[in-house]
């Protein structure tokens, strides 16, 4: 198998996170978007809607994060990421949901492209635009997580699964704008404790082959 991806996409970010979790050998494309290598023809042909990551199997490709996570677990062997019990499977996936659908497709890159280039926006406000979709999000998830008994070292329970691959990039990206995380302590812990993992660690941006080239 083969991930095309950039090494701070959030969502190539999550599917690296699952294939370690999964320990799942996989080859790396690199698609940057900083060059706009997302929508030259030869990447239009895997993806047609030039988003990363897309993960290209023996005879299919796969597109969009939590499709992608969901398939790897589905049909590999390794811990899995989504619980099996209805109630618990509807919780992760609620708690994942809110990140990869309400938090990040407002502050993606082709978001922040846009505010610059097309609507003239100052960086200023599209960072204050960045932490104030944060805050949104962040907000619904600190309660879900800190009022719930099912919330343990992780997002659910005490083994990582998928509210956790979401969180992680999403906490990762907000460091980076400057996000003022104090009001999420419960978000915090379970971020740190992701970290304290080599499949999380080895995940993140710093550690990609094509991050030394970005320095």
């Amino acid at each position: 198998m083969k991930i095309h991806g950039y090494f701070r996409s959030s969502a190539a970010y999550r599917v690296r996170i699952a294939l370690n979790l999964k320990n799942i050998a996989c080859d790396t494309a690199l698609v940057n978007l900083q060059a706009g290598d997302q929508s030259s023809p030869a990447y239009r042909a895997i993806n047609p809607q030039g988003r990363v990551p897309a993960l290209e199997t023996e005879d299919h490709i796969l597109v969009q994060s939590l499709a992608i996570i969901e398939y790897l677990d589905e049909t590999f062997l390794g811990p899995s990421l989504v619980p099996s019990e209805p109630l618990a499977r509807a919780r992760v996936r609620g708690i994942s949901h809110i990140i990869a659908g309400d938090i990040h497709p407002l502050n993606n890159l082709a978001v922040l492209n846009y505010l610059k280039d097309e609507l003239a926006i100052d960086e200023d406000k599209r960072t204050r635009w960045y932490q104030y979709w944060v805050g949104q999000g962040f907000d619904g998830v600190e309660p879900l997580l800190a009022n719930s008994s099912d919330t343990g070292t992780f997002c659910h329970g005490n083994s990582p699964g998928l509210a956790d691959i979401c969180l992680v990039p999403q906490v990762f990206n907000a460091q980076r704008f400057d996000c003022d995380l104090s009001p999420y302590p419960t978000i915090g812990r379970i971020y740190d404790s992701c970290m304290a993992l080599d499949a999380f660690d080895k995940a993140q941006p710093s550690n990609q082959p094509e991050a030394a080239q970005f320095a």
